[in-house]
């Protein structure tokens, strides 16, 4: 009886190619499954830190009826500008009672530049009702983060809303401590920030307030919302 050795070996290596083949996609199967396990790490940590932060805290040091500008006299907010405005004008702060004093104003803070929320959706919400907030007789919409002056004001002007909407930073976020509305969001690489907030404000008096549960929701500060509370 005669036996097919060479049939045997091709079976044969077809058998070790296959294995060597499914041994391939098995490592590139493992090295994305080990990926995406660091992907949800990384999310469930920055979730953790939220979600603690949330649980820990009351929000806001102030309410409606409070004196915004008395709860934090002695901070003051820097305008956006450029580098070179900021030397010219020994780089001059301006106090909340120039913001505030004897005027009607909406404000608005946020986590920081350039973040995805902020400008993909907190910003253009305020911006494309500015004349809606005109025609309520509001003077100023105001937009303040912890951020340099700077940085907010080539945030500003790359969202072309500057003409609108008054930025101002808040540097080592004094304002937002005195508020009581600080975060830190360390986990998403970003440390102390502001919390996503807005308010009318009317001579220094609150008269509406709204603060999301987290940063990076947006269902409560919009400008949609805020202009229906005035």
């Amino acid at each position: 009886m005669k036996h097919d050795f060479s049939c045997r070996n091709k079976t044969r290596n077809v058998y070790i190619l296959s294995f060597h083949c499914a041994t391939k996609k098995r490592g590139k199967f493992e090295e994305m499954a080990m990926a995406f396990s660091a992907l949800l790490k990384r999310t469930s940590v920055i979730n953790s830190a939220i979600g603690g932060f949330q649980a820990s805290r009351a929000f806001a040091s102030v309410a409606v009826g409070s004196d915004l500008i008395s709860a934090a006299s002695d901070v003051s907010l820097q305008r956006a500008r450029s580098w070179d405005e900021g030397v010219s004008s020994k780089f001059a702060t301006t106090p909340l009672t120039d913001i505030f004093k004897g005027k009607k104003v909406v404000i608005f803070g946020l986590p920081g530049a350039y973040t995805g929320v902020c400008s993909a959706q907190h910003v253009p919400s305020y911006n494309r009702n500015i004349d809606s907030f005109k025609m309520k007789g509001i003077d100023s919409v105001i937009c303040v983060a912890v951020n340099d002056p700077y940085t907010i004001n080539a945030w500003a002007e790359k969202l072309q809303a500057k003409e609108a909407i008054e930025f101002y930073g808040d540097f080592d976020g004094s304002f937002h401590k005195k508020l009581d509305l600080m975060i830190d969001l360390s986990a998403a690489l970003l440390g102390p920030r502001s919390h996503r907030w807005s308010a009318y404000v009317d001579d220094g008096k609150i008269k509406a307030l709204n603060i999301e549960k987290a940063p990076s929701e947006f269902d409560v500060s919009s400008g949609d919302v805020i202009l229906q509370q005035i």
